[in-house]
């Protein structure tokens, strides 16, 4: 079985073939950073735009890369949602089209079920396993039960941990996207500030929080410029201690979803990191330090397979394709589209999904 994916959610317009045997067979990216770098972050309207300029060409690349036509396709995936609604749009619109003019099987997945079974796709992940999905718009922690069942242990009450790292790049004047920026400027830290607020660590829920984080670091920031000394080495000391504020976060909130885990599941087969935010070094380093206390294995994809990609979209369609699973050419884009639908929805932004 041969798949193509495509992947519109966000600001990474992607398409991408692979084969049931977990081949990948063609992988292409068209990332969208210089149409979104002069505002400091993903402006929807844009993203929808550029979509609709480059999926076109960046499929016929895919299909070229791997020397296939269409008529050699046994299926179309695409991301139904959850994610920017216009994108999503222009991703599902082109599926349709490609599978109906081909006669092809078609079927929308969730996005972060992409996520959430990449492991399945580099490394054959066995059910279940624990995954922290991390990124720009997402932060949660589930349990992978098998296809399609998911148990959420904890997600973000306000903002998620990417969308944190991208507005204090842009309060430092770092650039964009601001994952790298802040890492990047962490590196040359000096002195890092190490008396910014852990928010929810400690907590006996797997929860998290980041707006509080952000707001003490807008405060110092505004307090270093009106002293004046808001120079590069500041700069960079203050991003190495936002960054190790996130991670000690994000290490906490995980240490507390892998004791449940283990005691719910028993036969918990590893720790899993998806998401952009997972190409961190730091945060790679101490999980893997934490699955080990617990017993399990860290699996973390590469980081092309960690941010937003159409190969994990294809291979969602396959493991949904293997059971029998179709959608209808009715299908509606969704803007928000939780795995866990029986969990209860918290407040704030970083939870649509």
């Amino acid at each position: 079985m041969v798949v193509l994916g495509i992947e519109s959610s966000c600001d990474e317009t992607a398409a991408a073939l692979v084969a049931d045997d977990r081949r990948i067979l063609a992988d292409v990216i068209f990332a969208q950073i210089a149409e979104h770098t002069p505002y400091g972050g993903v402006v929807p309207e844009i993203a929808a735009r550029a979509h609709l300029d480059h999926l076109d060409a960046t499929i016929q690349a895919c299909m070229d890369q791997a020397g296939l036509g269409f008529a050699d396709l046994d299926g179309i995936s695409v991301t139904g949602g959850p994610g920017l609604i216009g994108g999503v749009i222009v991703g599902v619109m082109m599926g349709k089209a490609i599978a109906l003019a081909q006669n092809k099987p078609f079927i929308a997945v969730n996005h972060l079920e992409g996520h959430a079974l990449t492991a399945r796709l580099t490394d054959d992940a066995a059910f279940p396993y624990l995954l922290l999905l991390v990124s720009g718009g997402h932060c949660q922690l589930l349990v992978v039960e098998g296809v399609g069942r998911y148990r959420r242990l904890g997600a973000t009450i306000d903002d998620a941990a990417g969308e944190a790292f991208d507005k204090a790049a842009k309060l430092m004047g770092l650039g964009f996207p601001g994952g790298p920026a802040v890492a990047a400027a962490a590196d040359k830290a000096t002195a890092p500030y190490r008396d910014l607020p852990r928010p929810m660590k400690g907590r006996p829920d797997c929860n998290f929080s980041f707006s509080g984080l952000k707001t003490a670091l807008r405060q110092r920031v505004d307090a270093l410029r009106a002293d004046g000394h808001f120079d590069d080495a500041t700069r960079a000391n203050l991003a190495a201690g936002f960054q190790q504020a996130v991670v000690d976060c994000l290490i906490d909130r995980s240490a507390r979803a892998l004791e449940i885990a283990k005691t719910d599941y028993p036969d918990l087969s590893a720790l899993v990191i998806a998401g952009g935010v997972a190409a961190n070094k730091h945060l790679r380093e101490r999980l893997q330090d934490i699955a080990g206390r617990h017993g399990v294995r860290l699996l973390a994809p590469p980081g092309r397979l960690c941010t937003d990609n159409a190969a994990m979209i294809a291979w969602a369609g396959i493991e949904r394709f293997r059971m029998g699973e179709r959608s209808g050419f009715d299908f509606a884009p969704r803007p928000r589209w939780p795995l866990d639908e029986q969990a209860p929805r918290l407040m704030g932004a970083g939870v649509k999904a």
